[in-house]
Parts: structure tokens; C-alpha cells; sequence
């Protein structure tokens, strides 16, 4: 019955992709089902074998070493704030993001990430079907996050036609940045953070190839990536210490409104109707929790984590289900951690690509919602692949 359930729900996420495409006789099925083969086996790999086991335990590791390293400074700076046995959310899971942006940087000085971006986007072009700069956006979203990546490629985003430019944006939006990745590990287990990051990268893809399928010609598929101004390394290493620092204050100050405004709007509907938003929100969102292979007696309580990510960004909903106040079963937790791990919510529209493009920043925020429909479907097809194979 899983397996029926799950099917279906693929139906339902490319149908609901299909009855919004702008062009359905240019859809490309061929790119898609390659990806989506892809996704199955990957996500197989990545969850179901030893070897797989290994390669998320390795990064894990890895993680876990540098926010080890990132505590050391945490520890010099706040002293007994930053207690282990009663960490605080902004020390052990916030503060981190400033020492992973400081080596992100100096990897991106180095011309490390430069390179590993270009080539693994220039394969991935080859398998979706898509232009080179549309597969570079997609890997370096992941690494460098939303506003890297625009101002990366800022040169083409004034001739950019509204139709690549929204795949650019969808694809950034399906996915996280490395930096914030640790701390995601914090709060859900690491193997289904770094399985969400694979999966993003060719979900994005696969919605973007239904919703706005599009042609590009071999004359207009460049990629001009803008060299930003040389800075000398210390110079660099504190521009990316203070982009981290703001990156875990903005976060924190998001937290706060949030939660604050959540609970007031839960206290507000629970006096009046004696039921809370996020249980309303929660039933309105369980028919695709149950397609996503959540047990029927769970989808409310999870779908009320996948709308609150929705409404107000993913740490909330990673904070609540870490938390314990909400209880689910091994899968279910499995299903929504991969929905989870996306930048698919509403403060996520238009922002840096107003700051860089005032015009195309317009552009973006007419098509919003379509934005957020679009990355949000590719939350429910990981989740719903996962569900099938776990």
C-alpha cells in the first residue's frame, strides 16, 4: 500500500507542476525521468547502504570537527554562555554559521569552490536538459547560498528573459547554503540534510522543466561569472566572518518575530475556536503529508511542521520538531527533515535580486507566489521519494 500511496503522490506533484506550465508542448519528459531515476538511486544510495552510510557518516564528521573548532572560539568570546550541558540556541547552533562562512571563504579566495561550482555544473547541464548557467546557479546556490550566487553572475541578470531568470530563482530557493548547513545538523540528523542537498539539486530541475519549460539557444548559453574585486586575504577573511555574523543575528531576529508572532496568532485562535493555527495549518497540509507516506494518524502533526516552514522559514519547524513537543514515528521524521531542508518560504522571494537588479528584482516579485509553489512542490517530490524508499 506504501508504494501505491507514494506513486500516487508523484502524481499529484507532477500534475499540480503540469496544470501551472507555462508551455506544456515544450516539456522535455526525457531530462526529467533521468533525474528522477537519478533521485531514486541516490537517494537509495545515500540511505539504504553501507556505502552510503560511510559517505554521510564521513561528512558528519566533518561538520561536527568544524563546529567543534567554531565552539573553541564561542567558548572565548561568551565563556560560561556557551555551556555544552546547556547550550543556548544562538551559541551551539547559530554562531557556528560565522566560522563556516570564514572557510567558505577562504576556499572561494583560493579558487576552490570556483572550480568545483563550474565543472559539477557544467555535468549536471548535461543531464537536465538546461542551459550552462542555469546548472551553474543550482551548485552554487547550494554552496554559496541565494545572494552569493546572484552577485556571481550579476552581469547577466539585466538581459536575463523572465523565464531563465525564474528558473534561477527556483532553484536557489529548493536549495541551502553550505554555511547554514551545520547548523541543520544541530537539529536534525545530518544523513537527511546531506540527502536533502542532493535531492534539491535535480528536484529544482524537475519542477522548473514542468512548470517553465523553455529552449536555449547554443548563442545565448553563456556563463560569464563576475570576478569580484581582488581583496587580500585578510581583507576577504573578515568581509566572510561579518557576512556570518550577520547571517546567524538575521536568523536569530527572525527566530524571535516568528515564534513570538506564531504563539501569539496559536494563543489568539485557541481562545476563540479552541484549536491552534498550526493544527489548522497542519489539516489543511495533511493530504500531502499522507501522499508523502506519513501515517494517517501523524499527518496532522507533521503537516503543521511543513506549513510552519512555509510561513515562517525552516529553523522554526527544525526547532519544534528537535524539540520533542512534537512526536513522530522514525519515517515520518525521515519525510518531513528532507521537506524541511530547503529555503522554500516566504522571506525567501526577490530579496537579492532586488538588491543587485531593481527591474529584475520587480520581475521576481510578480511571479512570488509562483516561486514558492514551484519550491515547494520540490519539497514534497524529495520527501515523497524518500518516503518510498526508506
Amino acid at each position: 500500500m506504501q508504494y501505491i500511496i507514494g506513486v500516487a503522490g508523484l502524481a499529484l506533484v507532477f500534475g499540480m507542476a503540469f496544470i501551472v506550465s507555462n508551455d506544456r508542448k515544450k516539456i522535455k519528459y526525457r531530462p526529467i525521468l533521468t533525474m528522477l531515476v537519478l533521485q531514486f538511486v541516490l537517494g537509495f544510495l545515500l540511505l539504504n547502504t553501507s556505502a552510503g552510510n560511510v559517505l554521510i557518516s564521513t561528512i558528519a564528521n566533518g561538520f561536527t570537527a568544524l563546529l567543534n573548532c567554531a565552539r573553541e572560539g564561542i567558548n572565548f568570546v561568551f565563556g560560561r554562555l556557551a555551556n555544552p550541558d546547556d547550550p543556548i540556541f544562538f551559541m551551539s547552533v547559530l554562531m557556528p554559521i560565522t566560522f563556516i562562512s570564514a572557510l567558505i571563504g577562504i576556499l572561494q579566495h583560493w579558487h576552490i569552490l570556483p572550480f568545483i561550482i563550474k565543472y559539477i555544473g557544467l555535468a549536471l547541464s548535461k543531464v537536465n536538459g538546461m542551459g550552462k548557467l542555469e546548472s551553474y546557479n543550482a551548485v552554487a546556490s547550494a554552496i554559496l547560498g541565494q545572494s552569493e550566487v546572484f552577485i556571481s553572475v550579476k552581469k547577466l541578470l539585466g538581459p536575463l528573459p523572465p523565464n531563465r531568470l525564474y528558473t534561477l530563482c527556483a532553484s536557489a530557493m529548493s536549495t541551502v547554503s553550505m554555511s547554514i548547513v551545520g547548523a541543520y545538523m544541530v537539529m536534525i540528523e545530518p544523513k537527511y540534510v546531506v540527502t536533502a542537498l542532493v535531492l534539491n539539486l535535480f528536484g529544482g530541475f524537475i519542477i522548473a522543466s514542468i512548470i517553465n519549460p523553455y529552449e536555449v539557444k547554443p548563442e545565448d548559453d553563456i556563463l560569464v561569472v563576475a570576478e569580484t574585486k581582488r581583496q587580500s586575504f585578510f581583507e576577504m577573511l573578515g568581509e566572510y566572518i561579518l557576512d556570518g555574523f550577520k547571517v546567524g543575528v538575521i536568523v536569530c531576529a527572525m527566530l524571535i518575530g516568528f515564534v513570538g508572532i506564531i504563539t501569539l496568532i496559536n494563543n489568539v485562535f485557541l481562545g476563540i475556536i479552541g484549536i491552534s493555527f498550526q493544527e489548522i495549518l497542519g489539516y489543511l497540509f495533511s493530504p500531502f503529508a499522507f501522499f508523502m507516506g506519513i501515517p494517517m494518524a501523524e499527518c496532522v502533526d507533521a503537516a503543521s511542521l511543513m506549513a510552519t516552514k512555509i510561513v515562517a522559514n525552516e529553523f522554526v519547524a527544525m526547532m519544534q520538531l528537535s524539540s520533542g513537543t512534537v512526536i513522530l514515528s522514525a519515517k515520518s521524521v525521515a519525510i518531513v527533515s528532507i521537506f524541511l531542508v530547503s529555503f522554500a518560504n516566504f522571506s525567501s522571494i526577490a530579496g537579492a535580486v532586488k538588491a543587485l537588479n531593481e527591474e529584475k528584482g520587480n520581475v521576481v516579485a510578480c511571479f512570488g507566489l509562483r516561486l514558492l509553489y514551484g519550491a515547494t512542490l520540490v519539497s514534497i517530490l524529495n520527501a515523497t521519494i524518500v518516503g518510498l524508499i526508506i
